[in-house]
């Protein structure tokens, strides 16, 4: 018997959600997208706080030019499709290398 009462109690909640759902598709698309709200637990991104800019020059260049450029704040050079950790510091250059070893890209992380 009480397997005919749980499954009478799951009929009755099946019929209960599919009655609240909405079949206009319509009306999905009048409603208003509310905005992401940053609850800290991603960090924002902030535009060039490494100034990644200055050292442009230096694209195309090997990576053996990169000990040379007399850097004081930290940085980090990510080999061709190697592997990075994900933590962002806004801060930080980043050097990210191509397959022949020469910078191919400069950024803030």
């Amino acid at each position: 018997m009480k397997r005919n009462s749980a499954f009478a109690a799951l009929a009755v909640s099946a019929a209960l959600l599919g009655a609240c759902q909405t079949t206009e598709p319509e009306a999905m698309l009048n409603e208003p997208i509310q905005p992401v709200i940053n609850d800290g637990l991603l960090e924002e991104r902030q535009p060039d706080l490494c100034h990644a800019v200055d050292y442009v020059p230096y694209l195309t260049q090997p990576a053996s030019v990169i000990p040379t450029l007399g850097i004081t704040k930290p940085y980090r050079v990510v080999e061709w499709r190697g592997i990075e950790p994900q933590e962002y510091v806004a801060a930080r250059l980043v050097f990210r290398l191509d397959q022949s070893g020469n910078i191919f890209n400069i950024d803030c992380g």
